[in-house]
Order: structure tokens, then sequence, then C-alpha cells
């Protein structure tokens, strides 16, 4: 059954010709002998699969799932779920109402498996080996593994090189820069991160870890251990932030936020930006000239540490067509050419290195994000993470907004273990 796949692929590359060359959803024919004779039948569980995911990937992900139900004489629907997708996938689960596949951030998986709601997916050793190291470290739970990796993605700093020909060296090194053009008129902000009116955990935590945060002790196996917070124990972090803040340089704002930051950058108006794959189009669209690097470091610090996220295929486990869903998520998409759709339709690093190839061949940022994210580790997918980001961001604006780091953090610490004790 492992072989499956690459009998699929010239069938699977005239699909990909197609989407990029007419936008066309017909996906071409399959060669009559596209599947071993020697391959063993797959399970049909009740002769349909169901697919759960957001509005990018159905679209892009239509033409294969056609493809695979001709060839397994099934028929394959595509529910579209624009909000709320994890709670609605949830409900439905439980009430036995649930998709067979589920796609997703790795991050539910903690809570996903809580929840009885995942299996594990079959993938060979020869088949992770195919993959990023740092995708299958982050679908790995429980020392099993509960997705199939399709794309990775993480925070950079992106630079307006007409503004900042050099990348700097160190958080210093950047806000003196940035200070030097804002003095000279030529910005109106020092940097470009969201913070916003509640904060923002996610952008900040490469300066967080880099002045010492962190949110976690660790088990002996180095994942995150949720009976040990250790936000209280990160007050010099915070201090670092108020620094950075309102009553410090100026460079954090509470003003930025994920509404207008990178329009901001884009705009010409800060020479800096911390953001993801997902700004690039805006920054191509204004004609901006940048380039991407990683987050700096604080002088002496540890190194900018940015959350790195994996975009996942899952098998549901209350799913009616459980084998069908495993022959799907194992065997086809993670094929190269099923993650280059996907990659065109919204583009972030493929987690499998043929596809990344590819798309750093056509696209060098792609390369250049996985750089800046050598230094990253996978955003934590214990559920306990849920209870983080409310109070973090809480104590992150505070300090930004002048307030006391000791007493932002310890507040914080409080919060996190109370809403993990409920």
């Amino acid at each position: 059954m492992r072989k499956r796949a690459a009998g699929l692929s010239a069938a699977l590359l005239g699909i990909v010709l197609g989407l990029t060359a007419c936008g066309s959803d017909q996906p071409a024919a399959a060669p009559a002998d596209s599947a071993p004779a020697s391959a063993p039948a797959v399970d049909k569980g009740n002769g349909k699969l169901v697919i759960w995911a957001d509005p990018v990937r159905t679209a892009a992900l239509k033409p294969f799932t056609e493809q695979f139900g001709k060839e397994n004489g099934v028929t394959v629907e595509i529910k579209e779920i624009a909000e709320e997708l994890q709670n609605q996938f949830l409900t439905a689960s439980q009430q036995g109402s649930g998709p067979d596949v589920l796609i997703a951030a790795h991050d539910w998986i903690g809570n996903l498996v809580q929840n009885g709601s995942i299996d594990p997916v079959q993938l060979t050793a020869e088949q992770k080996s195919a993959f990023q190291e740092i995708a299958i470290k982050a679908v790995t739970f429980g020392g099993q593994t509960y997705g199939a990796p399709y794309a990775v993605e993480n925070l950079g700093l992106i630079r307006n090189t007409a503004l900042a020909p050099e990348a700097p060296a160190s958080v210093e090194a950047l806000i003196e820069s940035g200070q030097a053009l804002k003095k000279a008129g030529k910005v109106s902000e020092i940097l470009c991160v969201p913070v916003g009116q509640e904060g923002d955990a996610y952008h900040i935590y490469p300066f967080y870890s880099s002045a010492g945060g962190s949110l976690f002790g660790t088990t002996a196996s180095g994942d995150p251990d949720p009976t040990k917070i250790t936000v209280g124990d990160s007050a010099p972090a915070f201090t670092k932030l108020n620094e950075l803040g309102k009553k410090g340089v100026g460079a954090l704002k509470t003003s930025l936020g994920n509404d207008n930051t990178i329009a901001t950058f884009a705009s010409g108006k800060c020479a800096y930006l911390i953001s993801g794959p997902w700004a690039i189009a805006d920054v191509k669209k204004a004609g901006i000239s940048y380039d991407v690097t990683a987050v700096p470091a604080f002088d002496g610090g540890s190194p900018a540490t940015p959350f790195v996220g994996v975009q996942t295929f899952y098998v549901a486990s209350k799913g009616k067509s459980k084998a069908l869903a495993q022959e799907f998520v194992t065997n086809y998409v993670t094929n190269p050419d099923v993650a280059m759709a996907l990659y065109n339709a919204d583009p972030r690093p493929p987690a499998l290195t043929a596809a990344l190839d590819q798309a750093k061949a056509a696209n060098p940022d792609m390369g250049k994000f996985i750089e800046a994210g050598k230094t990253g580790i996978p955003m934590p997918a214990i559920p306990q993470m849920a209870a983080i980001w409310q109070p973090f961001g809480v104590a992150e604006a505070a300090v930004i907004n002048g307030g006391d780091p000791a007493k932002a953090a310890a507040a914080a610490n409080k919060a996190i273990t109370e809403a993990i004790e409920k």
C-alpha cells in the first residue's frame, strides 16, 4: 500500500499544471495502472470520504480529492468551515457527525487527543524522513505521530532594504537604526510588530525568549511541562519589553496590532516588520524592496526563538471511513505535487523537503523563512497552552504601556495557573 503514492505522481503533476496554468478545477485522467496491481484493496468504509478544511485549502484540494475518489471508487466531499473549525470539529466528533479527515494547525493536537477525536497517522520511517525534521517533531505527541504535515511557518524580520540596507545584528542595532530613520523623518515607527491592546504572545515571543523568558518548564524528554508555569520567573524578560515600550525607546506600541502592522510597513512608515510568509503578498504589492532574515537577539541574550507552526492533515477517530482516511492522509497527500498545489494556493514553506526545494527555486523567500526559523521551536501542542495567551497578552500590553514588569509577570502566572487547575 505504501507504494501507491509513487504511482500517482504523473497524474498529480498533470493536475498541478492545470491548476497553475489555467485555473481549471477538473483533474487529469489517471493512468490505468496508477495503482500497482499488487496493492491491497483499500477498505472503502461507507463509500464516502468527508474532509473538513478552511476556504483556502478547500479550493486547492478539490481536484486532488476528485482524483482520489475516482481511483478508489468512492465519493469525496470537502466541507468548507470558515469559522470556529476546532470547536465545530470537536462537537461534531462527539455527536458522530464529524468528518473523516481534518486539516488544521499542529498545536491543536493536544486538545484533539485529549478529547479522543483523532487517531495516530501510520507514516512509515521512510515517509517521515521525507519531511523537515521540525515538522515531524511538531506533529508528534506522547510518542506518536498524529498528523501528516504539509506546511511550516514561522516569523522572520522583513526589512525595507531601501531604508535599511543591512540586517541588524542585534535588537539594540535594530532599535538604533529605527530611531535614526525616525529622527531623519524617513519613517514614523521604529519597528512594526503586532502588540495590540490585548498583547500578542506569538509575535513578541522571539524578543521575550531572547531576554530569557519562558512559558513552561520541561519534562525529562524535553517537552513542555504544564505543571511548571515559568511566566512568573520571567520578570527580567518583561523588563526588556518594558524598556522597548512607551516609557522606554517607544519601539513597541499597543496601537500597532494585527489589523494595521503589515499595512504600516507596506506604506513605508517603518523599516522593520516582524511577521511571517503571509505578509509577503502585501509587501510585494506595495512595491517595497525587501529582504527576510532571522529576528535578531538581544546583545548577550539567548537566541530569539520564534514559534514554528505546522499545518497538518488529521485522521478523525470517529470517522465513518477511517481506513480510507488513513490511505488518503498517509499515501496521497504526502505526495510533493499535492504539497505544491497547497503551496500555490497559500504560499508558506512546504513541510516535504522535495516540495520545499521546488518552492525555494521559484521563490527564495521560502528558504529565507526556513533559515529564519532555525532557532525556532514548535508551538507547544499541549492543551494547557490555551491558558497562556490571554494572561500573557495582558501582561505584555501592561509592561509595554509602562506597567511594573514583576507585578505583571506574577499576575499572569497566577491567572495561567488558575486556568489550568480549573
